[in-house]
């Protein structure tokens, strides 16, 4: 009886102690953790900046990276450059070199990666744009016309030519009686027909393109009233060769004096009265 009250004694006093213990075990098992395990505070000491924010490829890119001084295994790399090269500067920071990759347009990541002195990642980014064509010329709007003058009746020919995106295109004058509306084949090419004003008066005008609802450009255009191939003013009908009389005191010059030529005109006109 006594020897089974002295091993229960026994028991409880182990027990007692094992858990005494287990409390500083278990603060052993759990240590603070350490910076060496994946990510660390360290990530958030280093930055990367570039010299430029777009280019071309084959523009040069300086870059500065900032880390904490004793960093080790810096690499900036990025898709969009080649040829790079990074150096220290001193005093937690590195300078670097890089040139733009023949790739095509867009947006690409550039990425820092390092390990920080307390053994832990070092990372930062930054946005490079290229932009490997060059944009084309804005489209030059022109008018060109079939003739730069008529008579009331004539059809003028009108092409404009302008950018294939525009909606609409008009030539306006007082000559063609307004808006002359053309026709779009759907590249940048706009036709139509303007016909001469049947009482337009003998003059110029100015022919007003325009091309979105703005206007480019503006030509002139003469126009003769009276139309039908007949002139404004008829001839004077040519005096024969004996009709031509030389005043006195006067060299012959070949001109009727200007008796015979009144006496002419007034014969003409009855002949057609």
């Amino acid at each position: 009886m006594r020897k089974a009250v002295t091993l229960a004694a026994i028991a409880l006093t182990s027990t007692l102690a094992l858990g005494a213990a287990a409390p500083a075990f278990a603060a052993d098992a759990s240590p603070s953790p350490s910076v060496g395990q994946g990510a660390s505070s360290s990530d958030s000491s280093a930055s990367l900046q570039l010299s430029v924010a777009s280019g071309k490829p084959g523009t040069e890119v300086k870059f500065t990276v900032k880390a904490p001084k004793g960093s080790t295994a810096l690499s900036v790399s990025s898709k969009a450059l080649e040829d790079v090269r990074l150096s220290p500067a001193g005093d937690g920071t590195w300078t670097g070199t890089a040139k733009i990759a023949k790739v095509a347009d867009g947006n690409y990541g550039v990425s820092l990666t390092g390990t920080a002195p307390d053994g832990g990642k070092l990372q930062a980014t930054a946005q490079l744009t290229v932009k490997a064509q060059t944009p084309p010329p804005a489209p030059v709007s022109s008018l060109k016309l079939s003739a730069d003058h008529g008579r009331p009746g004539d059809k003028i020919g009108v092409t404009v030519r302008t950018a294939a995106d525009v909606k609409n295109a008009y030539v306006a004058s007082d000559a063609f009686g307004g808006r002359v509306d053309l026709k779009s084949d759907g590249h940048g090419t706009w036709t139509g027909t303007a016909v001469v004003a049947k009482d337009v008066k003998t003059g110029y005008y100015g022919v007003h393109a325009f091309a979105g609802g703005k206007e480019f450009d503006t030509v002139k255009f003469s126009t003769e009233a009276g139309g039908g191939g007949k002139p404004d003013v008829k001839p004077v009908t040519p005096l024969k060769p004996g009709e031509h009389k030389t005043p006195k005191g006067s060299v012959n010059t070949g001109q009727a004096p200007a008796d015979t030529v009144a006496s002419a005109v007034a014969a003409e006109a009855t002949t057609h009265a």
